[in-house]
């Protein structure tokens, strides 16, 4: 019984520690095509599953894997944002802010 206690206990206390850090997976829409690293993304909501120096993209049975900086801001955003490099006509991806976290996805 103290046993299964202690298990649950250090099981809780894990969680405590990794609340707030980098978030393994987030959701993104995107309105129109969109470039992400050189690979163009077709309009739709998209899966995000972070990783080391890359984030994949899934939407339904498709995936791609682009190379991706992430970093954490200093406060939590308030939504998620895409931010595009050019005018309104462009359409490649800066990075990605995630609402809710501390957490930016910078992409080349």
């Amino acid at each position: 019984m103290l046993t299964k206690f202690v298990l649950a206990f250090s099981i809780l206390a894990l969680l405590v520690v990794f609340a707030g850090t980098v978030p393994a997976v987030a959701h993104v829409t995107f309105f129109k095509a969109a470039v992400v690293s050189g690979t163009t993304l077709q309009a739709g909501e998209y899966r995000l599953l972070l990783g080391d120096n890359k984030v994949t993209f899934s939407m339904g049975k498709k995936s791609i894997d682009v190379p991706a900086k992430i970093e954490q801001a200093p406060k939590k955003f308030d939504n998620t944002e895409v931010q595009y490099n050019g005018g309104p006509d462009q359409n490649v991806v800066r990075e990605i802010t995630l609402g809710g976290t501390k957490t930016r996805v910078l992409f080349n």
